[in-house]
């Protein structure tokens, strides 16, 4: 800075204290006590860290909507959390330590008031309540790239999401248990699948038929883990971790921009051998997961399953034109064992979503989509009260979807609707044709 240019701006600061000086004389010395009691009272209100070194940020967003629903015989309406994304809180931050490296940390909470995925014809509510979602530290190098360790998501976790429109805050094209899952389904004479008319623990749902956990083939989930995520190289981030028992992942990422399209991809693969015993669910689920043999068929084993997960997504941005497409697939081993050579132990899926996005409207960007699922479902190791275990099944999804943005007030507004077509052989009652099951879901999602 110029010294002609430090005089004026000496001179213009003396002269503002020369002004405040005047007020507080002329206030008899009120006006600094005022001041005292403003910036105590903005520091009892403000959220503040525990240190001077680590920054924190206090983030987080609110989705909550109203569920219609139509079965055949029974609809009705709920308020209901959309578990698509649900409401939640998070702390992040991060202290650098050198030129090359960092520490940071991360802590999320989700937040259930009345459940998406887990209401039903006699519940409205579902599963509620607070789940910790991340809870981890990490150190990153930009030379070397990044460890974690604790509770969070790896190579897989979202690998088969994968979407540069941002439809996956109102309803996941390739995670379909999110919005009505937990819908018991109803045979053509208006029962369910354990022949009553009330929802009961061995009726099979909608969530049910993705897998017997409800989460998709291919797609990973939040454990703790030891994580390490490369560098990023010309757009590309690989990722391993391990965790739980005994579970790993490996996967690829992309994102970049490329001649007037947007573009992100991911693959990811996962083998998890080894579970406790208790049925606490550790890696990617198994049918081990879910049960007390601690030697499945007599094999000496836990869980003996992998995975494949990907996904896809490109935007043209002049036009907002884009598509999406995901694909996974689970091969459970043990599955065999415990029930037989016949058993069909592989779980499938695949979707497709296309749409445009583009600022019609002054307020915000506006996106209007189309989704298809196919879910081609194996065995499973549950026992329904009267159809006993399913054997295979089949599941369709047709969706329609608007979404409205308010960039002022980083909003969604949506309004999405969905068609379920199910089937399924079980061990009892050989193939079972469900009636269709007809939603819509609108509400809105505010981001902080």
């Amino acid at each position: 800075m110029s010294a002609g240019r430090l005089s004026l701006l000496a001179a213009a600061s003396m002269a503002l204290l020369g002004s405040v000086s005047a007020q507080a004389a002329d206030l008899g010395g009120d006006c600094c006590a005022d001041l005292e009691e403003r910036i105590a009272e903005l520091e009892s209100t403000t959220a503040r860290k525990g240190n001077r070194k680590v920054k924190l940020e206090v983030s987080g967003h609110v989705n909550e909507a109203v569920l219609f629903w139509d079965d055949g015989f029974e609809d009705n309406a709920y308020v209901v959390t959309n578990d698509a994304a649900r409401t939640r809180f998070r702390f992040k931050g991060d202290a650098k330590i050198n030129s090359d490296f960092k520490a940071g940390y991360l802590l999320e909470v989700g937040v259930r008031s009345a459940n998406s995925k887990r209401s039903n014809q006699d519940d409205p509510i579902g599963e509620v309540g607070f789940d910790v979602r991340h809870s981890v530290w990490y150190l990153d190098s930009k030379t070397f790239g990044r460890v974690w360790v604790g509770l969070t998501g790896g190579a897989a976790e979202g690998v088969t999401e994968i979407n540069v429109a941002g439809t996956g805050d109102v309803a996941k094209y390739s995670d379909a248990e999110d919005m009505g899952g937990g819908l018991a389904l109803r045979l053509a004479n208006g029962t369910f699948s354990s022949g009553g008319t009330a929802v009961t623990g061995g009726d099979i749902t909608i969530r049910r038929l993705i897998r017997d956990s409800g989460n998709q083939a291919g797609e990973g989930r939040r454990y703790n883990m030891i994580r390490y995520d490369t560098p990023e190289i010309a757009g590309f981030v690989a990722t391993a971790n391990w965790g739980g028992d005994d579970a790993w992942e490996i996967g690829l990422r992309y994102k970049g921009e490329f001649a007037g399209f947007k573009m992100a991809a991911g693959v990811a693969y996962g083998e998890n051998s080894e579970a406790p015993a208790t049925g606490v669910v550790v890696g990617f689920e198994c049918v081990a997961n879910r049960t007390t043999d601690a030697n499945i068929g007599g094999t000496g084993k836990d869980a003996d399953c992998n995975q494949f997960g990907a996904s896809g997504s490109i935007m043209h941005e002049a036009t907002g034109l884009y598509v999406n497409a995901a694909y996974g697939v689970l091969e459970d081993d043990l599955l065999k064992a415990r029930f037989g050579a016949a058993t069909d132990d592989k779980h499938e899926f695949y979707a497709l979503e296309a749409g445009i996005q583009q600022k019609w409207f002054p307020i915000g960007k506006t996106t209007i989509f189309g989704q298809y699922y196919n879910a081609d479902g194996g065995s499973t190791d549950r026992n329904y009260t009267t159809v006993g275990r399913i054997l295979n099944s089949e599941l369709d999804i047709y969706s329609l979807g608007v979404m409205q943005g308010v960039d002022a007030a980083a909003m969604n507004f949506y309004a999405m609707y969905r068609h379920v077509e199910a089937e399924a052989t079980t061990t009892n009652s050989g193939t079972l044709q469900f009636e269709d099951v007809d939603m819509v879901m609108t509400g809105a999602i505010i981001k902080f």
